[in-house]
């Protein structure tokens, strides 16, 4: 993939370890922060971890955002529509949004293991109305784990990419792809993407019961469900 990826949020655990994955894949990666300096110091760390070859930068979000045609949300939810809201300007026309945002209980001060109700049915869903219109949407990377994510070794989980736009589906899942120990499967509609969160919710929970890092694995399909374009 010879596009740059921003990765909105990335400083934050799962951004980064998304982040750090993809920049070891050999990907062109940019961190997104709110502050330009935390945006840099955690591009340097990554470099630091993969070498001095890794083709990774820092910038400020809306800097971000503006210089790459695909960009990974990976923010709280309780920043949700305020940050889309300042960064609609910035979408490039064409460009693909992968959503990652889980509305978990837990930003308002509830339960990890509770999702709450968006009016539009799901995180993605909301960034599908808020952003540009000509903008493609994509739900993926909610159930990957951020400890899992930036620790060495493979990923044990699938990833579930849903989106109304077949070519830009495509294109996370090969991202997805790039991985190590990650399969990714065609989800559907955007619409299924509520169901992605709320089984973060139901992962969450397993963990906190039983102080593990769970993933899930769909079993039982043929196995050109789970080849990646």
């Amino acid at each position: 993939m010879i596009r740059p990826i921003a990765v909105v949020g990335g400083t934050g655990p799962e951004g980064f370890g998304l982040a750090l994955r993809w920049a070891q894949a050999g990907e062109t990666v940019i961190i997104g922060s709110r502050d330009l300096e935390r945006a840099q110091e955690a591009a340097e760390r990554i470099r630091q971890v993969v070498g001095p070859a890794a083709q990774i930068s820092g910038l400020e979000n809306r800097a971000a955002c503006s210089a790459a045609d695909l960009v990974v949300l990976t923010i709280p939810f309780q920043a949700h529509a305020t940050l889309l809201k300042q960064l609609k300007p910035a979408f490039r026309p064409g460009s693909i949004v992968i959503d990652t945002t889980v509305p978990l209980a837990a930003s308002v001060g509830g339960r990890a293991s509770r999702t709450l109700g968006v009016w539009q049915g799901s995180a993605a869903q909301e960034t599908a109305e808020l952003i540009p219109k000509g903008v493609s949407v994509v739900a993926a990377f909610q159930n990957l784990a951020s400890d899992v994510l930036n620790a060495a070794g493979p990923v044990d989980c699938d990833v579930i990419v849903c989106s109304d736009d077949a070519d830009a589906g495509k294109l996370a899942r090969g991202l997805a792809a790039k991985i190590p120990g990650v399969r990714a499967l065609d989800g559907g509609r955007l619409e299924n993407a509520r169901i992605l969160e709320q089984i973060t919710a139901l992962l969450i929970g397993f963990n906190l019961r039983h102080k593990g890092r769970s993933g899930i694995r769909i079993t039982g399909l043929p196995p050109e469900a789970y080849q990646s374009p």
